[in-house]
């Protein structure tokens, strides 16, 4: 089913038939303009804490993090460009947050708009996911490199120590609470592949594996558009950052030099219905 031409909404079953297939294509995207150029190419689309990051200037995702109603709010900015566009609309998921219940996942699925949650962690978050799933609350789970559940001694590839066990037995335990996929962050390529190999539901790689069934990545990185770092797993399609900061200084010259406004922007006459 390809994300570009189709025009059928993809379901979280969607999602899991997707299992060995034609990987999924997945993004994190925070605005309607945004989503709405990323939808186009994309199967499932993600509001999550990486928001606070992206939009809001944090510096990590941890302490002053978005909290539930930051992403019923941003879920529902992101899912409202679906009745512009008319065509295909990619799944939404947003983040549910460590400890989230029946209730609140309800809530957030209905105020976002989104078809399903994301939570982190693997053995430890199971019993959730298998209520969630058990009540017809879709989950992504996510293991390896967990923004808010991590304590594995900050943003490092996943494998020192007992890691890799882990990770494996994480990866098994959601699978097997019901979890429609699973995201793979900062796992080393062969235990990455091993796991894909060995769970029954779609992997999702962040820097994970070219064997995964989909892979993600922060809408803003793509484009070049978010310039502090960039972590080894980003490919640049293009430096807009840079044309952006060019463009806005030439806006600033031409203000300081008054050569903007010129008269092909002015209202010369609101008489005439010049009013655009």
């Amino acid at each position: 089913m390809s994300a570009a031409g189709g025009t059928k909404a993809i379901t979280p079953p969607d999602i899991r038939l997707r299992k060995g297939q034609t990987p999924l294509v997945c993004l994190r995207a925070y605005s309607t303009p945004i989503a709405k150029l990323a939808d186009r190419q994309c199967d499932i689309g993600l509001v999550g804490d990486s928001v606070g990051m992206g939009l809001n200037g944090l510096s990590s995702t941890l302490g002053r993090h978005p909290r539930y109603g930051d992403h019923a709010w941003q879920g529902g900015a992101v899912r409202a460009r679906a009745g512009a566009l008319g065509r295909r609309s990619a799944i939404r998921l947003v983040r549910g947050g460590a400890g989230a219940g029946f209730r609140n996942a309800a809530r957030l699925m209905a105020e976002a708009g989104c078809a399903a949650v994301k939570l982190d962690d693997g053995e430890n978050r199971a019993a959730t996911i298998r209520f969630l799933t058990a009540r017809g609350v879709p989950v992504m789970a996510h293991v390896g490199l967990t923004s808010q559940a991590n304590t594995f001694g900050g943003y490092r590839v996943q494998w020192r120590g007992g890691d890799a066990e882990r990770i494996r037995r994480d990866a098994g335990a959601v699978t097997e609470a019901g979890a429609l996929s699973v995201v793979l962050e900062k796992v080393p390529e062969p235990l990455a592949r091993r796991i894909t190999a060995e769970i029954a539901i779609p992997t999702i790689g962040i820097g994970a594996s070219p064997t995964y069934d989909g892979k993600i990545l922060v809408v803003d990185d793509i484009p070049g558009m978010f310039a502090d770092f960039r972590p080894k797993f980003v490919k640049r399609y293009a430096e807009l950052g840079a044309e952006a900061n060019a463009a806005i200084a030439a806006y600033g010259a031409d203000a300081r030099e008054r050569r903007f406004p010129a008269a092909e922007h002015l209202y010369a006459n609101a008489s005439n219905g010049d009013v655009a």
